[in-house]
């Protein structure tokens, strides 16, 4: 098994937020979070190393909370990426198998082309490999500059490079595969003679010619994966590109979403064949959506949600930690949380599950048994149970179980006082 190195340590100036830049997100996963989960995936990396320095404090909090196989390593001072994966060297004193270094702010990256570069290095018998890129603006990028037959030689920042280099369309990705017990002599012998001031990661590629160890590229097929956050803009623009991704395979899969540009999928959400997604629904978290199933348009899925086949989410309807079993119908303006839904129910529009206690803070459950029909603007009121067949009149609020195949009502009786208005416009 391989391990990885995640250079998580940047302060992010460019966001101009209080918020580490990796702590951002999209569809309520961090930007690191996506790396990690992408190297995870690949099941070639067992341990992961993520390198913190700016709001560390936070950034290593919330990877202890989220990621076992990962360990925060504090950088500081902050002096470059390749003092950042120096760090870690006491604690890889005695390994010697493989090594993946990437960036904790490229979010877009997957567990298949992880999978296939690391496969790269492996089939090449590499000490060393780098992913490379081809833009035709090349702008920021450090340059692959190779020798006349075409192997690598080094890598040479934009800061650093010369009119004929800047030129070069072939960059740097920022994601490394290494031999370490060969290469990592290196991080004791890098220099800061660069513009930067700083120790360079890319400087391990000239190094490594001069040891004479094999040095390889592996050229990414799709740019986008390396699109790295350094702004709000960016942010916006992975989440974008994320989202048309998840989107297309969707479309692939034989669910019909009639506007592709207003809907937001997250990618961990999993959607059968012949769902109808109507326009501008979000949908976020973990989900799992059955066969059939009419979603939108203006609903919104908060993560936790199953839904079994034939059921029905309506326009600004909001559902969250909810099982809805099938043939159910919540058609209009009601909020579904931590709740267990029959099948063959009705929900009818302006339905409250009042889940949440603001005084204990404790969310409690909603149990709703199949054929139960809820009339329009009730509350439930959590914990609490309706029965199967029961039913809810309109405008009820319901603080106890209710008994199979009952009626529950607590709406004041009705008044009609006649001439009312007549009698006050009089007076």
């Amino acid at each position: 098994m391989a391990k990885s190195i995640i250079l998580a340590a940047g302060k992010g100036t460019r966001m101009k937020s209080e918020t580490s830049k990796v702590l951002h997100k999209i569809f309520d996963k961090t930007l690191v979070g996506y790396v990690i989960e992408a190297v995870n995936k690949t099941g070639i990396v067992d341990e992961n190393f993520v390198i913190v320095g700016h709001q560390a404090e936070s950034v290593e909090k919330h990877i202890k909370e989220n990621y076992t196989n990962s360990k925060t390593v504090l950088q500081s001072p902050q002096l470059g990426t390749g003092h950042a994966v120096s760090m870690v060297l006491p604690y890889l004193d005695n390994y010697s198998g493989d090594i993946i270094i990437l960036c904790g702010d490229t979010p877009l990256i997957t567990e298949k082309t992880l999978k296939s570069f690391i496969d790269s290095h492996k089939a090449n018998n590499s000490d060393l490999t780098v992913m490379s890129a081809i833009f035709d603006n090349p702008t920021n990028y450090g340059r692959i500059i190779r020798n006349a037959d075409g192997s690598i030689n080094s890598i040479v920042e934009e800061k650093d490079a010369n009119i004929e280099q800047k030129a070069i369309k072939e960059v740097n990705a920022g994601i490394y595969c290494l031999n370490w017990e060969k290469i990592k002599p290196v991080f004791k012998e890098l220099k800061t003679n660069n513009a930067q001031g700083e120790y360079y990661l890319t400087d391990i590629i000239k190094w490594a010619k001069e040891q004479s160890l094999k040095v390889d590229a592996y050229v990414l097929k799709n740019n986008d994966e390396i699109f790295g956050i350094n702004s709000k803009a960016h942010l916006a623009e992975a989440s974008k590109i994320l989202n048309q991704r998840t989107i297309q395979k969707h479309l692939d899969n034989g669910v019909t979403i009639i506007d592709p540009n207003s809907t937001w999928i997250s990618p961990e959400t999993e959607i059968e064949a012949d769902t109808i997604i109507y326009p501008s629904c979000y949908i976020t978290g973990k989900n799992i959506i059955g066969k059939n199933c009419k979603i939108g348009p203006f609903a919104h899925l908060r993560g936790d949600v199953i839904l079994e086949d034939n059921v029905k989410i309506g326009n600004f309807v909001e559902v969250k930690k909810t099982t809805i079993k099938s043939n159910t119908n919540a058609c209009h303006l009601s909020y579904l949380g931590d709740s267990e839904i029959g099948s063959n129910v009705n929900i009818g529009a302006g339905t409250i599950t009042a889940n949440y206690n603001p005084l204990t803070k404790i969310k409690n459950k909603t149990i709703i048994e199949n054929e139960v029909k809820i009339g329009s603007n009730s509350v439930l009121v959590a914990p609490v149970e309706i029965k199967e067949g029961a039913n809810v009149a309109a405008l009820s609020v319901i603080t106890k179980n209710i008994p199979s195949w009952s009626l529950a009502i607590t709406r004041a009786p009705l008044r009609i006082l006649e001439e009312w208005v007549t009698k006050i416009m009089k007076s």
